[in-house]
């Protein structure tokens, strides 16, 4: 997901997106361990797509509070 589709997004699609993405996430971990998981790559992804999203979250919120 790049940083053009989060921003058409709303705050709470967005944290809801990083609720999905974090749990993805804790499957993909937990699946590691017992050696599941063919593309470790994608364990990088998942954690910078959930940094891109709290990112632009953030900016989203400071915003929102100096437009108020």
């Amino acid at each position: 997901m790049n940083s053009k589709d989060i921003r058409a997004l709303s705050p709470v699609e967005i944290t809801t997106k990083i609720r999905e993405t974090r749990d993805t996430l804790l499957q993909q971990r937990l699946r590691k361990q017992t050696g599941q998981v063919e593309k470790t790559h994608e364990l990088r992804a998942l954690r910078k797509d959930i940094a891109r999203l709290q990112t632009i979250l953030s900016q989203k919120n400071k915003t929102a509070a100096v437009a108020s």
